[in-house]
């Protein structure tokens, strides 16, 4: 018999001698032997027909191999399967948790530090009189109507138009009474505004509850929540896409010139610092002074470095460093500064004058506050030791000379490693600080007014003069028209909440996990929208808008985790417990020894450690064992001889199966006690059987797709490889064997298609709402996803 072979083409030649080709369908292994020719030229083929009996050459060579069917139709096999992790994950963590983690954070914790670093008015007429915030939090949901309180639940606002919000209350100490009498006394539960609550968060009457309590109350069990009901609409804070605050970026500007940029972020000011490297001198752009370029040099000495020969230590000791450095050094002599004094003196010169001048600023006070708290702001200076912002300029001064003599220690603005994603309870945060500083400075004019009045009663209460109006009203605004309006950091955002989609449940949950960009969609730029390799795993490479938005607009992978800030505290000590020398302690020359790794953790320098991968190691067995938090990531950069630590917000993480000495931890018997119900998806956490890294941390990893592609050095395993993808694509059947935009077409016309939206969709009653189809039928193809 003959088989059959469809012939494209492209050819191959091998030598039939030496080579066996081996087909995974199978048998046996099918041997070529050519008596007549000694080369043979073989094609890329497909089998066509191929009949079951064998056939045998003259000398007994199997030249038609039988096909095992049952082999062709079975799944891949693989050591361990592991799907079922994935729905357990997703029992644990959900679609939304990160959304309810990070309002979770908000209410618990960074509203109390808001309050707490703003927390006393004291009256600028009687400096006696104060009030003070001793205590903040959030109360249940409620609504106050004919002067009783009642309690609210999420379906009673959406069928009543109301906004379901909570009441913040504080305790307050503070001093009352009349001239000469004045009495100190507290209160309990002072309300100060009221803040809208997000579904299933920590503060809703729908946290902890079961199905049959769900449906009580109105509630679909499957709706993830993670969104706000303002004025009766589902509203969702989508995910905003920003650049990593804090962190040094290397790029080019239009002319280019290269420039290393801070976007500096501290709880009091908000500042962009550029050093630039123009016509080989190196000067500071700095919104603070009129001159567009003041030199580097100068800001040094300024800062209290008047030696030269330091700032050249401070760089490394390679001569090709300090050759770099001579003429900015050179035009530092020209300018005729050499002293402090003397660059203080320059730069008050250049200062931008104040709108407002007071009479009791001192001229060197205003460049000394604006070196201390506007340049480089998140570079922390006690006192007037300015030394460490000296070694964080020399630190990016390097940076640059190092893009100068190697273009590849560029920084690439699209990865997604230099990226942090602001959730909606760090914009909340944002908001209720500046509405609450507002309201605090009202409430001390009032207070003003009153007590500047020589016939004022007698009776003063500071309490009375809070106003609520002011925090309500704001959160409510900004939540109903999507208008972010932050005046101290002048930021102004439009379009940051939108309408929940209710057209279908898929469409619902892909809007939860939707990103919006930074810039605006109209600019005709292609390295944006270009898929990045380091969104593997990470974004979706199929769920995109098309038009304008195409590729700016991103979503989330199906195991994509963003983290929120964490204690910095207790990891600043464990990695001086671990080795890291004290920066305070270092000398110039010392910072760039040849055998020692700089230590940065979230943008700070905390010193430098002999031995880096130790270092490294030691964090990742600690973060294993769970006694550091499962989102700390450890990121060893060997072209920049820097470890990087990083346990702040907006980080885009994943979990991956750890791989030690060519074996995957999670063997056959833990997956069996995760379907017995006995394990769960934390439980594989806490045992060090599976990790969290981020994008940065996964370039000190080897990730293998499946079991048979591990080699010794691999280090983690993919749960399972489809999780690339984001809740609508990883519902596509085979999206491997349709060409890419027929997926990105489908990720957006599947959130329209007709079906069931909740388990309460009768009466939800929104302009969204539409009628469900009659007589649902089940999918002709079906996957693990669905």
């Amino acid at each position: 018999m003959v088989v059959h072979w469809l012939v494209t083409n492209s050819f191959d030649r091998f030598d039939p001698r030496s080579t066996s080709l081996v087909l995974p369908f199978m048998k046996i292994e099918y041997r070529l032997k050519m008596e007549e020719t000694d080369r043979l030229i073989i094609d890329r083929v497909t089998i066509v027909t191929a009949f079951l009996n064998d056939e045998r050459g003259r000398d007994g060579t199997i030249l038609s191999p039988a096909i095992d069917k049952q082999f062709l139709a079975a799944p891949i096999k693989r050591a361990v399967d592991k799907y079922q992790l994935l729905p357990e994950f997703l029992k644990v963590r959900g679609l939304v948790k990160q959304h309810l983690d990070s309002f979770n954070y908000f209410v618990n914790t960074e509203i109390k530090k808001i309050v707490r670093s703003n927390s006393r008015i004291v009256s600028s007429v009687d400096p006696s009189i104060y009030l003070r915030f001793t205590d903040v939090r959030i109360g249940e949901p409620s609504v106050t109507m004919d002067g009783v309180s009642e309690k609210l639940d999420p379906q009673t606002c959406r069928l009543s138009d109301l906004t379901y919000a909570a009441p913040i209350k504080a305790d307050v100490e503070y001093i009352h009474g009349s001239h000469n009498q004045k009495i100190q006394s507290g209160k309990t539960d002072v309300v100060i505004g009221r803040m809208p609550i997000m579904l299933r968060s920590c503060c809703c009457v729908l946290y902890g509850k079961d199905e049959a309590e769900l449906a009580k109350l109105g509630e679909c069990p499957l709706d993830p929540g993670g969104y706000f009901i303002v004025k009766g609409t589902e509203k969702v804070l989508l995910i905003q896409e920003q650049l990593s605050k804090n962190r040094i970026i290397i790029d080019t500007d239009k002319k280019g010139n290269i420039n290393a940029s801070v976007t500096s972020s501290s709880e009091a000011i908000k500042s962009k610092t550029v050093i630039q490297m123009e016509k080989e001198k190196l000067y500071l752009m700095l919104n603070q002074f009129s001159t567009k370029k003041i030199p580097i040099m100068v800001v040094i000495k300024a800062m209290g470095m008047e030696s030269d020969q330091e700032v050249v230590q401070m760089l490394g000791r390679d001569p090709r460093y300090s050759a770099l450095l001579m003429p900015s050094l050179e035009e530092c002599g020209k300018e005729g500064i050499y002293t402090q004094e003397q660059a203080l003196g320059y730069l008050e010169s250049k200062v931008k004058k104040p709108m407002f001048p007071s009479a009791s600023s001192e001229k060197d006070d205003r460049v000394m506050a604006i070196l201390k708290d506007v340049f480089l702001a998140n570079v922390r200076v006690h006192g007037n030791n300015f030394r460490p912002k000296c070694i964080y300029v020399a630190v990016m001064i390097r940076r640059i000379m190092d893009a100068i003599l190697n273009k590849d220690a560029m920084d690439d603005k699209d990865y997604v490693g230099n990226k942090r994603l602001e959730l909606s309870g760090q914009l909340i945060s944002l908001l209720f600080e500046d509405l609450f500083k507002s309201m605090i400075t009202e409430v001390r004019r009032a207070v003003d007014n009153i007590l500047s009045k020589p016939s004022r009663s007698s009776r003063f209460d500071f309490s009375q003069y809070i106003v609520t109006d002011k925090i309500t009203v704001g959160l409510e605004r900004s939540l109903s028209t999507g208008n972010w309006d932050v005046k101290r950091f002048k930021m102004n955002r439009k379009g940051m909440t939108q309408v929940l989609a209710r057209l279908s449940f898929i469409g619902s949950l892909g809007h939860m996990t939707r990103i919006l960009p930074q810039f605006e969609k109209s600019r005709k730029v292609s390295g944006p929208r270009a898929l990045q390799p380091s969104q593997w795993g990470m974004l979706c490479p199929c769920d995109t808008p098309e038009g304008e938005a195409c590729g700016l607009v991103k979503n989330l992978a199906l195991m994509t985790h963003v983290t929120t800030d964490e204690e910095e505290g207790p990891l600043i000590t464990l990695c001086y417990t671990l080795g890291v020398e004290d920066l305070a302690f270092l000398s110039g020359e010392e910072l760039h020894a040849p055998n020692s790794f700089l230590v940065i953790f979230n943008g700070h320098i905390l010193g430098k450690h002999r031995r880096p991968q130790a270092f490294s190691t030691a964090i990742r067995t600690l973060r294993r064992a769970g006694k550091v938090g499962e989102f700390v990531s450890v990121f060893v950069n060997e072209k920049q001889r820097c470890v990087y630590i990083a346990s702040d917000g907006g980080r885009v993480c994943r979990p991956l199966v750890i791989v030690e000495k060519g074996m995957s931890k999670v063997k056959e018997h833990h997956m069996k006690e995760l379907a017995d119900g006995v394990r769960t998806f934390d439980d594989f956490l806490r045992e060090g059987l599976i990790e969290y890294l981020d994008v940065n941390e996964e370039n000190n990893a080897l990730i293998a797709l499946y079991e048979k592609d591990i080699k010794p050095e691999t280090t983690h395993l993919e749960i399972e490889p489809f999780t690339i993808l984001g809740v609508c694509a990883g519902l596509i059947p085979y999206p491997h064997h349709n060409q890419s935009p027929r997926n990105t077409y489908q990720c957006a016309m599947g959130k329209q298609a007709m079906g069931n939206i909740a388990y309460n969709q009768a009466t939800v009653s929104d302009g969204y709402f539409t009628l469900p189809i009659s007589l649902p039928s089940k999918t002709t193809i079906d996957d693990k996803n669905n």
